[in-house]
């Protein structure tokens, strides 16, 4: 699956994972390979996902997340450091 994470300022992450995990705004939910199509609000909160170099993570400070055809795009308004 390809996921892209872009903020107002800047593309945060690109690249090819196993599996995401977002901070849904009625509870976290998973997303793998060949899930199917959604659209959903994100709450404030920990987006981990898997990749080759092993499980990444950030704090997002809500936003929304599109999933289509194994392509990831997370809308975030802010990246929190």
């Amino acid at each position: 699956m390809h996921l892209e994470i872009i903020t107002p300022d800047k593309k945060v992450f690109q690249g090819e994972v196993q599996q995401a995990t977002f901070p849904g705004a009625s509870g976290a939910f998973q997303v793998l390979k060949n899930h199917a199509p959604l659209v959903s609000a994100l709450a404030k909160g920990t987006v981990t996902y898997t990749t080759n170099d092993g499980v990444q993570s950030l704090v997002v400070d809500g936003g929304v997340v599109e999933v289509r055809e194994n392509e990831i795009i997370l809308l975030a308004e802010k990246v929190v450091d």
